[in-house]
């Protein structure tokens, strides 16, 4: 920890005495200042240890002494030297009251001591916290890098940077679910910053986020008593080389993290960016490789397929799977967000991100503030990928990346770098880091193909599937276990959208615009094998085009049948088709005598029954027959054709649904 006016008292070399303000010596020191200005106020930056002799004051003036002192302490001195037997042998009484009345620390300075000394011992002082906790950060570094390569992976690494930071520790994955957290008992609270973790995730990254602030149970590594009621300090950091967040780690600590503290946080971001991300070359390869196995499975080579899959998709293929196609209809808002999304996570992440300082960051002059803007403090680690990509979420891929050994990063390293910490936004009560380019408060436009490959990911992940995920344009195509958590994820993640937004069957057509968010539509085949792909995949498209036209997000090929066909007549061109060929009948109403449209749909409502149709009409049958002879020669055609009666009720329906609408 840093000096403080009480070790300074106990230093056997300057023999320093208390005069005043017993009860204030465990203050840290940030530097020791000499200065005979009467009002040295200006030049204070907050923290220091003032050394006067008193040349320039009037020190007997027990109104000035009170002013001067009172001005000290507004301007965050810590403490007072004075000098004795150079201008008086003891303090002047008006100084040594004005400093009780004050509370400000009051230190008598023997005569063989000079002030040198004093700012040598502090100077000592603060490299030593600065040397340690630079050890302790590259000790917490190897204990992190250890555990990370080891068998427990992510779960091993946190459990040991919640030792580091005597607190807690979690992990969320790409969808913001919680997947490992350290002590056990940190999962609960970690579940209840979902919301906070989705801001989080709404913005391009690096950022972070810091929730809360005071200390209180659960704050430490022990379990609360109380686990509804923490009143912890929780700082999210982003995982991910690119704009795109691929994961986060939340950090739970009863008070601001020191500087060896904020170290471990930072190696543990870079290892666990390392640990989440594929390189882009790797993507780009299981790219490659998952869409060669989809056009064989399509083109009936199932052998081939599985013989290409390999170890990477094999088990996919041994097992029913399910075929899904997902697409963003072109010209909507959230088509143009996928093209912003898409371009922007391909661009590399800013080199250093600013980052604002907060309340725990200390500034300049002991130089042992770091930024979180970058989000890690062991290398930029230039060979990890970004983006939704093919592959399955059973693995994290490893491998050795420019920047991440013990070497140091200017800005984000274990180094000195005065007053670049992360601080506080005035007025909020959290503290936030974002990357260049995004305004602070303005969330990132959302991709709705990535962000269900994301979820469909992340789910496998937990459960060790394996997810064929095939970008095509405008499409997503995957291939997931039937039955198991990536299909079921789709699900809820089409569930809680039509949710939120208190959807209804809203018919409507392939280029319809449709609000934000509410764009994306899915189908599911039923369960297939790879000699049934192809025909999964036209399952799928079905699925797809019902689910586009009844206004669902998702529609399984169960589904396709069931309800009534009526919402698939929801199409401009069906509705161009009855209204051309009704239009002469419902001209004759207009300006004729006799209700044929009426009757129409009355006499094929009563499958040609004249007297029923007639009552239902409250007209002799006479009249009826008279009337559907009227509208064979008004539309040139014979009820007496089945294929004529059905596309005339089709049309009935049609222009039905339309008015109603």
């Amino acid at each position: 920890m840093p000096p403080t006016l009480a070790s300074l008292v106990r230093h056997p070399g300057l023999k320093l005495s208390v005069l005043a303000g017993e009860d204030r010596l465990e203050t840290p020191v940030r530097w020791a200042h000499v200065s005979e200005l009467a009002d040295p106020v200006p030049y204070m930056d907050g923290g220091e240890l003032l050394l006067i002799t008193a040349m320039q004051l009037k020190a007997e003036d027990p109104d000035e002494m009170s002013r001067y002192v009172r001005r000290l302490v507004g301007a965050g001195v810590v403490g007072l030297g004075f000098a004795l037997g150079v201008k008086y042998d003891e303090v002047p009484p008006a100084l040594a009251e004005a400093a009780k009345e004050e509370g400000l620390p009051l230190l008598g300075v023997p005569r063989r001591t000079p002030f040198i000394a004093i700012s040598k011992a502090v100077s000592a002082a603060i490299a030593a916290d600065q040397y340690r906790a630079v050890t302790a950060g590259f000790e917490a570094q190897r204990e992190l890098t250890r555990a990370a390569i080891g068998a427990e992976g992510p779960a091993a690494l946190l459990a040991r940077l919640a030792s580091h930071v005597d607190g807690w520790a979690a992990l969320y994955d790409a969808s913001g679910s919680v997947v490992a957290a350290a002590p056990d008992w940190a999962a609960r609270r970690a579940a209840r910053l979902v919301t906070d973790v989705e801001r989080l995730r709404s913005r391009p990254g690096p950022a972070s986020i810091v929730v809360g602030g005071g200390g209180g149970a659960g704050a430490t590594g022990a379990e609360p008593a109380d686990d509804t009621a923490v009143a912890d300090r929780v700082e999210l950091q982003s995982l991910g080389t690119g704009r795109r967040t691929r994961g986060v780690l939340a950090v739970g600590t009863g008070a601001p993290l020191g500087t060896a503290e904020r170290y471990a946080v930072h190696s543990a971001v870079a290892l666990l960016t390392l640990m989440t991300e594929r390189s882009r070359a790797l993507r780009e390869a299981e790219q490659r490789l998952g869409a060669a196995v989809l056009r064989m499975l399509l083109a009936g080579e199932p052998d081939h397929a599985r013989a290409v899959a390999g170890r990477l998709y094999g088990g996919l293929l041994d097992a029913p799977f399910r075929m899904l196609v997902a697409e963003v209809p072109s010209g909507g808002a959230a088509h143009q967000a996928r093209m912003a999304s898409s371009a922007a996570d391909e661009a590399p992440a800013p080199a250093q991100a600013p980052a604002e300082r907060p309340a725990d960051a200390t500034t300049a002059g002991t130089g042992t503030s770091v930024s979180t803007g970058t989000g890690v403090g062991t290398g930029t680690g230039t060979g990890a990928g970004t983006g939704m990509g093919i592959g399955r979420s059973t693995g994290s891929g490893t491998g050795a990346v420019p920047g991440t050994g013990p070497g140091t990063v200017p800005g984000t390293g274990p180094g000195t770098v005065p007053g670049t910490g992360p601080g506080t936004v005035p007025g909020t009560g959290a503290t936030m880091a974002a990357g260049a380019g995004a305004a602070v408060g303005e969330p990132e436009p959302a991709d709705p193909l990535a962000t269900l490959a994301d979820t469909m990911e992340a789910a496998a992940a937990r459960t060790g599937e394996s997810v064929l995920v095939v970008p095509d344009g405008e499409r997503l195509i995957v291939l997931a276990p039937d039955g198991g958590s990536a299909v079921e994820a789709c699900a809820e993640h089409a569930r809680a959208v039509e949710s939120r937004r208190g959807t209804k069957a809203r018919p409507r057509g392939r280029g319809a615009a449709a609000p934000h968010g509410d764009e994306l539509v899915i189908g599911l085949s039923a369960p297939a094998g790879p000699i049934a792909a192809a025909a999964a995949y036209r399952q799928a498209e079905q699925a797809l085009s019902v689910a586009r036209r009844r206004g669902r997000m998702l529609v399984e090929h169960e589904q396709v049948a069931a309800g009534s066909v009526l919402p698939l007549l929801a199409d401009d061109a069906v509705r161009a088709f009855a209204d051309g060929m009704l239009r002469a009948l419902y001209e004759h109403d207009a300006t004729g005598r006799g209700d044929l449209v009426a009757s129409l749909r009355a006499w094929l409502s009563r499958h040609g029954q004249w007297d029923a149709a007639a009552a239902d009409l409250g007209v002799h049958r006479h009249t009826l027959r008279y009337r559907m002879r009227r509208v064979e020669e008004i539309l040139g055609r014979s009820l007496d054709d089945p294929d004529v009666r059905m596309e005339l009720w089709l049309a009935l329906k049609a222009t039905a649904s339309c008015t109603s609408t």
